[in-house]
């Protein structure tokens, strides 16, 4: 299973070890079905961001899924929901205090507790939010630790006593967070985070889902079944993210279609991470690619798990491959139109991950016992050329290809 998080935030870093450590230090907070360790974004890596304007689906799909059509009607209400609060100052200068024993400053203890975990478990991620305003770098923080603590909750060392009633409660209590009842201190973090931010609750129900359907499932019959299960565990974190990274005031292109290409971003990120990490799914009797595809391909479950790289998986891999390139693209063509503050750290994070796909294809195919990542020397290298593409500015109208006839 996996986890997703801001698309800024995605697996490229190395945020898979547990938080145990950091949590163990707070005296006052616990979850009660044990805290994160995962990734947070686990194995999978649940991480995030953008698609093309008919929702991210394979370029020369035009039609759109029932899967796709299910995710698109998502991104609309959390589009609308942008629109709603842009459209009134009002509303947008409102804050809702969140009221809790040691008020405000008990708050900034939250929200630092988030930063610290941040910092302690997502170092590259972390120092990205740095490059924010403070309140969106807390936001930020506040969505990672609550996707963090989600994804632990069937990917961490308690997962074995994880039952859909639990994750029934920890939804309950994601309604309570929305609804100014945080349960601990960082639920108050999030909650405090959704009064200052057009965030929907949806996306967040739907990360839920994605948890209960790693626990009654391990196959995945099409690439529609694959798609939606993305969403749920990648790009429900693109649309948690975008509304606190921001769109360019400048920005010419639909806020539908700036979400949708996040949306993009999401699903690429996890599909590589599917494609990186098959040996090691395989172990736990997974398998996380299509079965019919697998089928077409001349591809049996016990050819996946001996793990033997044959002509028939390169072939099959190679298709794979450009499914998720193409998913990137359509993603690249939407991190322009994001604030100015927020585009490096996206830049980053869409480079780097689809680097993997390169060292996949490297490794010969090889991902059954071999690792894909990206080494340090090229993270570094790709920091002032991501940093370049960021100073890019939004498209104009004439010319974005985000904007809706």
């Amino acid at each position: 299973m996996s986890a997703a998080l801001l698309w800024i935030a995605s697996p490229i870093f190395d945020i898979e070890s547990s938080c145990n450590a950091v949590m163990n230090r707070d005296r006052k907070t616990r979850l009660s079905y044990g805290w994160l360790g995962g990734s947070v974004i686990g194995s999978k890596g649940r991480r995030v961001i953008m698609a093309s304007s008919v929702v991210a689906s394979p370029v020369g799909d035009v039609a759109l899924r029932s899967s796709e059509q299910k995710v698109y009607e998502v991104v609309l209400r959390q589009a609308a929901l942008v629109k709603k609060r842009l459209g009134n100052e009002k509303d947008m200068d409102a804050r809702t205090d969140i009221v809790l024993p040691g008020s405000q400053n008990l708050l900034s203890e939250a929200y630092e507790r988030c930063g610290e975990v941040c910092a302690e478990y997502a170092k590259t991620f972390y120092l990205g939010t740095m490059l924010m305003t403070p309140e969106r770098r807390r936001a930020i923080w506040a969505i990672y630790v609550w996707c963090r603590r989600t994804d632990e909750l069937v990917d961490g060392p308690n997962a074995s006593h994880i039952t859909p009633i639990a994750l029934d409660r920890w939804e309950a209590r994601l309604e309570d967070i929305f609804k100014g009842r945080p349960f601990d201190m960082l639920d108050a973090a999030l909650s405090d985070t959704v009064t200052k931010f057009p965030v929907d609750i949806q996306p967040f129900r739907d990360m839920i889902e994605g948890m209960r359907m790693d626990l009654r499932k391990s196959r995945y019959n099409s690439f529609d079944e694959l798609y939606l299960y993305c969403y749920y565990v990648a790009g429900t974190v693109a649309l948690m993210s975008v509304p606190v990274m921001g769109i360019a005031p400048e920005s010419r292109a639909t806020t539908e279609s700036v979400y949708n290409a996040a949306l993009s971003l999401g699903i690429a990120n996890q599909l590589t991470n599917i494609l990186r990490d098959v040996g090691e799914d395989a172990r736990r009797g997974r398998i996380y690619l299509p079965q019919d595809e697998l089928a077409q391909a001349g591809i049996s479950e016990e050819d996946i798990f001996s793990g033997k790289v044959t002509e028939k998986w390169r072939n099959f891999m190679k298709k794979q491959i450009k499914r998720a390139r193409k998913f990137f693209d359509d993603a690249e063509k939407g991190v322009t139109e994001l604030s100015s503050a927020s585009r490096w750290p996206v830049w980053t994070a869409l480079d780097l991950y689809e680097q993997i796909l390169d060292d996949i294809a490297r490794n010969d195919y090889e991902n059954f016992s071999k690792r894909a990542y990206v080494r340090r020397p090229k993270k570094f290298a790709s920091l002032p050329i991501a940093y370049a593409k960021s100073l890019v500015p939004p498209s104009s109208l004439a010319s974005s290809p985000l904007v809706k006839g």
